[in-house]
């Protein structure tokens, strides 16, 4: 997925940062190799388009984030919704696909 940058503003970063997941984190795993894996979120799509990524960090933390695409000024920004450190069990079933 080719992106330009990322879209952050209050409500997003606050909301992203609620569980320790920190900025930088956030686009290492989309800016990084190797690329998270990316799912479209059917059931949160009902405004915009919105995807669902996985990923380890560069330090080794499994993350889980919500973002859109959105299009500003003939640029494509990445906006993180939410992110969490995925659980051991989300952990498990990432490791074995």
């Amino acid at each position: 997925m080719q992106i330009d940058s990322f879209d952050w503003d209050e409500g997003n970063i606050a909301k992203c940062q609620k569980h320790g997941v920190s900025i930088m984190e956030i686009e290492q795993l989309f800016m990084e190799p190797p690329a998270p894996l990316m799912m479209h979120d059917v059931a949160h799509s009902q405004d915009e388009q919105r995807f669902l990524a996985v990923g380890q960090t560069q330090a080794g933390r499994y993350v889980f984030i919500a973002f859109t695409i959105r299009e500003r000024e003939k640029k494509r920004l990445l906006r993180p919704i939410s992110a969490r450190y995925m659980h051991d069990k989300e952990v498990a079933n990432y490791e074995r696909n």
